[in-house]
Order: structure tokens, then C-alpha cells, then sequence
């Protein structure tokens, strides 16, 4: 079978990691972090330009439980406020001058649960991406064997070589999961 085309199975599996990474940042953990907030897009400037937060202002943290957000041009910070409020992500931001503040408040037990519950299924998510990826070259290799480009011995070699991709891909996974489980539970 082609390198090419392990090396292509390898770059699909490798990717959904990295998506799953990013994923997880958004889950917030009692933690000020810049990710809760960066990728939100706002409507600015009257609504005629979709924006991400990042886009239009530095975004800090001053401590472990502010948020601070500070935009390039002063004649948005009213919309950048109302899109973070908008976008229902259980923060409240106020306006403190020419910086807009985000007070992060401790997790309930009861909440950091609901989140290890979505973490898990942003996880499993991952898994059956990774599933999806080794099946479809599973079948890929197959039919390459019933069409008699590669040997039983090549087709097996194969086989084995994207079952240890998989194998290692979801273990990144897995321990990307359980970084953020120790993040959330932490009081």
C-alpha cells in the first residue's frame, strides 16, 4: 500500500486531537481563561461586521477569577459586551471604563458534574471520529486487496499499522480528557 495514504489516515487522525483541544478550552473550569471568551463572535459596528472577540480587543486575564478584555477601538465595547452576554455563555460582563470586566464565579459541584458529563461527550465525540477514520481505510484497504492491487500479507501489515494509529490517537484523546477532568474538579 502507498506511504502516501498512511500518511494521509495519520494526518486525518492527528487532526481531530487539535479539534478536540480547542473544544475543551471552551469548557470553563472556575478558572479565568482568555479561550472562554476569544472565539465569540459579535455583531459590531451597527451589525455590519461579524467579528471574534480576539479580533477586536486584547483579551487577559488579571487573576484567577478575572476576565479582561480590552478592545482596539473604545465605540465597541458596549457591543462586545452585549455579544458575550448574547452568546448565553453563563459569563456577565460589565463595562469598567475602557476595559470590560468578567468576574468568573466558583463552580457549583453540582455544575463542575454537568460539565465532566459534557466533557465526556465531546470526548466519545473524538472516539468516533477517530472510529470513522479507521473504518472508511479499513475499507479502503480491503477493496485495494479484492482488487488485487496489494497481498493478504500487505493487506494485514496495513491493518495493523492504522489499528496502532488509532489506538495511539484515542489515547491522546483520553488523556487530553482527563487533564481537563482534573482542571474541573479541582476546588
Amino acid at each position: 500500500m502507498d506511504p502516501i495514504f498512511l500518511s494521509d489516515i495519520k494526518n486525518k487522525m492527528q487532526k481531530v486531537p487539535e479539534i478536540i483541544k480547542s473544544d475543551l478550552s471552551t469548557i470553563r473550569t472556575g478558572r479565568a481563561a482568555p479561550s472562554l471568551v476569544e472565539n465569540i463572535t459579535i455583531s459590531a459596528y451597527g451589525g455590519t461586521a461579524k467579528l471574534k472577540v480576539i479580533e477586536l480587543a486584547s483579551v487577559a486575564t488579571s487573576d484567577s477569577q478575572t476576565i479582561l478584555i480590552t478592545p482596539f477601538d473604545q465605540t465597541v465595547i458596549g457591543e462586545i459586551r452585549k455579544g458575550i452576554e448574547v452568546a448565553n455563555v453563563g459569563l456577565t460582563p460589565v463595562i469598567d471604563g475602557a476595559v470590560i470586566r468578567i468576574s468568573i464565579p466558583p463552580l457549583s459541584q453540582e455544575r463542575r458534574e454537568e460539565l465532566v458529563h459534557l466533557l465526556n461527550q465531546k470526548l466519545e465525540g473524538g472516539r468516533i471520529q477517530i472510529r470513522q477514520i479507521r473504518h472508511e481505510a479499513m475499507q479502503d484497504i480491503k477493496k485495494e486487496e479484492s482488487d488485487k492491487n496489494i497481498s493478504e500479507d500487505e493487506k494485514i501489515l496495513n491493518e495493523k499499522e492504522i489499528q496502532k494509529l488509532t489506538d495511539e490517537t484515542i489515547e491522546t484523546i483520553d488523556s487530553l480528557g482527563e487533564r481537563k477532568k482534573e482542571e474541573l474538579m479541582q476546588v
